[in-house]
């Protein structure tokens, strides 16, 4: 185990200790390497892939906001490694693709789930009708679309109430988008294609308002599934479980 890698240890075990709460400092890098017996260059490093991984907030200088801050943002660090693994060929984009369908379904039913109990009223729905509204405006470029598109798959993610599946699913969005470019670039008809995927955006909307979960979910996996086909990305779904082939 090199340096850094024992002092990420050293800190991981730390903070699972609970030496360090939610928006305290950790020691300056002198204190901490004469405390772990290392070098401030190991420290260092080792501060820059906590960093990465979204779990300190660094700044430089003096005073209050000086130094390593704990925070919490998993979704930071999943979202540049999923970027980085897809983009280098180490994780295929059909099974990022899989993953996608397998947690969206579940939280698009989750969502009509917590309409359906009360948890949640139908006011929380109101951010999922505004991007619903922006898809559906008449001549909406590709890229606004797509951004409006991913926005009201993350709704139902944050809706349904899971903060890991949120977490991941924020962690994908940028392989996400990447492979939807890709697809949207083969269409031959993009205002056809648009306008069909809007509607299924509302009628999956719909279901999850009234609290037909079964519903919403099969809506959404055929989107999901319909688009691919069109865009002509389903035959790099190899090795994808049984049922699941590509999806937006």
């Amino acid at each position: 185990m090199r340096t850094h890698e024992r002092v990420l240890a050293q800190i991981e075990a730390e903070l699972a200790a609970g030496r360090w709460a939610l928006g305290e400092r950790l020691p300056g890098e002198r204190a901490l390497a004469e405390e772990l017996g290392v070098s401030r260059a190991s420290v260092r490093e080792a501060i820059r892939v906590l960093e990465a991984a979204g779990v300190v907030r660094t700044a430089v200088g003096s005073g209050p906001t000086a130094g390593a801050v704990v925070i919490d943002r998993p979704a930071a660090g999943l979202r540049m490694a999923m970027r980085l693994h897809v983009s280098s060929g180490a994780l295929r984009v059909p099974d990022v693709v899989a993953t996608r369908v397998l947690l969206e379904t579940w939280a698009i039913r989750a969502a009509a789930d917590r309409l359906r109990a009360r948890e949640i009223d139908g006011t929380a729905l109101a951010g999922a009708r505004r991007l619903v509204d922006a898809m559906e405006e008449p001549g909406l470029g590709p890229a606004d679309f797509i951004a409006s598109d991913q926005a009201f798959h993350l709704e139902f993610a944050r809706i349904a109430g899971n903060q890991v599946v949120e977490a991941f699913m924020l962690g994908l969005r940028g392989a996400i988008g990447e492979y939807v470019s890709a697809g949207v670039a083969r269409l031959p008809d993009w205002p056809m294609t648009s306008a069909r995927l809007a509607a299924e955006h509302a009628g999956i909307l719909e279901a999850v308002a009234v609290g037909d979960g079964v519903t919403a979910a099969r809506l959404a996996r055929e989107h999901i599934e319909e688009f691919y086909v069109e865009a002509g990305l389903a035959g790099e779904a190899e090795g994808l479980p049984p049922g699941a082939r590509p999806g937006c």
